[in-house]
Order: structure tokens, then C-alpha cells, then sequence
């Protein structure tokens, strides 16, 4: 029996991430959920926040996603991202201007097409900062 499940993580401009890992702890839309080795099937629409990936019994790596979708099936989590970054390389002072700067887009929204676009930048903004303070 294998006692890693592979993680591959995709962004639209690259492979960001393929290796084994213990766990892989995902933001999905309904609740965060694991991975193991040997998990059922499933596909999963992402919300934004932190992946928690496992080694030696601990989270040894954290990585901030907007949202995005994963598979899982027995010997593997794939997640494709729509945007990804280590939360040690998230700055503070990015975030909060990234925030502010939805907040201000939110409050100039005219259409329901504008309003939905800048309630989704919002949303991953707040979630960015919130990476920061976990």
C-alpha cells in the first residue's frame, strides 16, 4: 500500500507543483476537504483560500488559490487554479491594496455583470489577506 497521493497543481500559465505528498487539505466550495492515498474519485469546484500540503505528519507547505477545480482519484489530486501563490510570498501591503482597490471597483459597479466581477475580486482579496493571518 502507498502512503502518498500525487499533487499536481496547475495555474493557466504553468505546472506549478507535481509531487507525492502524505495530504493535501483543499479550500473546496462546500467545506475544505483532504486527500489521502487511495481516495475516492470526486471533482470539486474551489473556493479561494489556502491549500495545506502534509509531510511528516504536518502542513509543510501553504499555497494560496483564487478558486479553480480539483480531481481526485486514487493516486492523485489535480488542481487546476486559476491563480496560485506560496502564502510566504504573499506581502501584506499587496493585499491590502488589492483589497482596496476591489472595495473601490465594488462601489463604482453599474451592471450586474460589473457588480458579480468585482464582488468575486472582493471575495479573493479578503481571502488573501486571511491567508496571511492563518
Amino acid at each position: 500500500m502507498t502512503d502518498t497521493t500525487v499533487l499536481e497543481l496547475v495555474s493557466p500559465s504553468a505546472l506549478l507543483k507535481s509531487e507525492p505528498v502524505e495530504m493535501v487539505v483543499v479550500p473546496g466550495t462546500d467545506g475544505n476537504f483532504g486527500v489521502l492515498p487511495k481516495h475516492s474519485p470526486m471533482i470539486s469546484t474551489i473556493r479561494p483560500g489556502v491549500i495545506d500540503i502534509y509531510a511528516g505528519g504536518k502542513v509543510s507547505e501553504r499555497i494560496f488559490v483564487a478558486g479553480g477545480v480539483a480531481e481526485v482519484n486514487p493516486e492523485r489530486c489535480t488542481i487546476l487554479a486559476e491563480e496560485a501563490v506560496p502564502v510566504s510570498d504573499i506581502k501584506a501591503d499587496e493585499a491590502q491594496a488589492r483589497l482596496e482597490a476591489a472595495e473601490a471597483d465594488l462601489k463604482a459597479a453599474t451592471t450586474a455583470h460589473d457588480k458579480a466581477n468585482a464582488e468575486r475580486a472582493f471575495d479573493v482579496a479578503r481571502a488573501l489577506i486571511a491567508a496571511l493571518s492563518n
